[in-house]
């Protein structure tokens, strides 16, 4: 089974995607992460980058780092009033699986202008011990971020 969720977020905001349940016996995986600007082709210069993370980030900004533990994919868009320069581009963690929700952020790196996100997650089953795995895996992601 596959869930969406889309919406639309200003530059520096975040978005909680709520997915948890009481005996997190519930797994996700992502499989699809597209931005797209508010305004295409009449944004002038704009360069979105929106991630997805498993926790709530404290600083919201346009760096993006694959060591990251927490991050689960990013989608970066740019475009320009010349539009063969411009390009889109997403990355996806799609072997990571996780059972809490989930957290979207937004840079755009040269303004204010909102983006839009359209975010695929396959559902499925976990067992007892599946689900207590992802669960510990997430408590020690948490502890051991700064």
């Amino acid at each position: 089974m596959i869930k969406t969720f889309r919406g639309i977020l200003s530059s520096l905001a975040e978005s909680r995607i709520r997915l948890s349940t009481k005996k997190g016996k519930i797994g996700y995986r992502v499989v699809k992460f597209q931005i797209m600007t508010e305004d295409p082709f009449n944004a002038g210069t704009v360069e979105h980058v929106m991630k997805i993370y498993k926790l709530s980030q404290t600083t919201i900004n346009d760096s993006v780092d694959f060591s990251d533990g927490n991050l689960l994919g990013v989608a970066t868009w740019h475009e320009t009033d010349d539009l063969d320069e411009s390009g889109y581009g997403d990355i996806i963690f799609d072997q990571e699986i996780f059972n809490q929700d989930v957290f979207i952020t937004h840079s755009e790196v040269f303004g204010s202008k909102r983006c839009n996100y359209y975010l695929e997650l396959e559902v499925m089953p976990l067992t007892d011990n599946a689900a207590a795995v992802s669960t510990l895996r997430d408590i020690r992601t948490t502890e051991n971020t700064p």
